[in-house]
């Protein structure tokens, strides 16, 4: 008896040391790298921020606003979550910016719903809801014969900008057929667009892995895999998908943390935007337990601080890759500019200190 009594200490202090040694990789950072630091900088910064890009709210801006809200609602901060909201309502119907609200059928402009899903989400305020899902149902008015959007069209970005919108309309109503859609999407782009490699081409007729490219894929696939149940007959594909992605990335993980404009380049520079959504996926699979925490620990707290040494002192992240569409030309990808305080970069950093913060459910 009293064996037995000692064997299931011993085994629960195992276990204990087991989760400490998980947790601690997420945990005892140095000095200014701490996610409750660099998140609440960066989304403050983004409070203030002038509007980037296009006389309409841009993709990337819109994702840094979802970065800035979940951040908020993660450590409870309801002055940052009423400012976030603030900066929003001029952009509602009929609000003094309602002309920046994007208008076209394309998933750049679509993405748009996502912040007043994510405010609905928080504050379950109908108009928010209202205004959001508009946009989610409008990206299937037409669906294709396959039952697709008719906004699809394997670039790889699309892996995030469609189907996180179709994502947060099912967090935000619980209503299956968002999910479903967006699942269906997810496999199609995977089953298209995913290299025996593990990475992703720009698009089929792009054979180039593009940094930030193949990081929209690993972010929305993490950001799936959150939220599809167990029991969904497209989670093992999605999984499955993911796994072997992670597993690429792994190896193309520069000595310093980083990784290169274009993934298999050794000669490409440290891209900052897709260092932080490689961070952010392989943080969330380790918390959850998709991914090996001895193997991807380690490698995921690298990353992290390797990414916040590119943020500056006024709380811009710097080597932030210009927008780029598609090219057959592999110096074009090459020679992409370098720019500071984009929200390309902005957002996928408070996405990574989003995920450190956040528990593994």
């Amino acid at each position: 008896m009293k064996f037995k009594l000692v064997l299931s200490v011993c085994v629960l202090l195992g276990c204990m040391g087991v989760a400490f040694a998980q947790d601690n990789y997420f945990d005892n950072w140095p000095a200014g790298v701490a996610p409750q630091q660099v998140g609440k900088a960066l989304a403050e910064h983004f409070v203030t921020s002038p509007h980037q890009y296009t006389k309409t709210i841009h993709y990337s801006e819109v994702c840094a606003w979802y970065g800035a809200l979940t951040f908020a609602q993660l450590t409870h901060d309801d002055a940052l979550r009423q400012a976030l909201i603030k900066r929003f309502e001029p952009l509602m119907p009929n609000g003094a910016e309602a002309d920046r609200i994007p208008k076209r059928h394309h998933v750049d402009d679509e993405i748009f719903g996502v912040v007043p899903l994510e405010i609905a989400i928080q504050t379950k305020d109908p108009k928010y809801l209202a205004f959001g899902k508009s946009f989610a149902d409008s990206q299937w008015d037409h669906p294709l014969p396959d039952g697709l959007s008719d906004e699809t069209r394997y670039w790889i970005d699309d892996m995030y900008m469609l189907t996180m919108l179709q994502l947060e309309a099912y967090r935000a109503t619980g209503d299956k057929k968002y999910l479903d859609r967006d699942a269906k999407e997810m496999v199609a782009y995977l089953d298209k667009l995913q290299q025996p490699n593990g990475l992703f081409f720009h698009a089929p007729d792009v054979k180039y892995f593009w940094g930030r490219g193949d990081g929209w894929v690993a972010a929305g696939m993490a950001e799936m895999l959150r939220t599809l149940p167990e029991d969904h007959p497209d989670r093992a594909r999605i999984l499955k998908g993911y796994s072997l992605m992670m597993s690429a990335l792994l190896q193309y993980q520069g000595k310093d943390g980083m990784w290169r404009e274009l993934i298999d380049k050794d000669d490409a520079w440290p891209e900052s935007s897709s260092s932080a959504m490689f961070s952010f996926a392989m943080i969330t699979g380790v918390k959850h337990g998709w991914l090996d925490a001895k193997t991807y620990g380690p490698a995921a707290r690298k990353s992290w601080i390797a990414v916040v040494g590119y943020v500056d002192q006024n709380s811009d992240v710097t080597q932030v890759c210009e927008g780029t569409g598609k090219k057959d030309d592999m110096q074009y990808y090459y020679q992409r500019k370098r720019r500071t305080g984009d929200f390309h970069g902005q957002a996928p950093v408070m996405w990574a200190a989003d995920a450190l913060l956040r528990d593994g459910e």
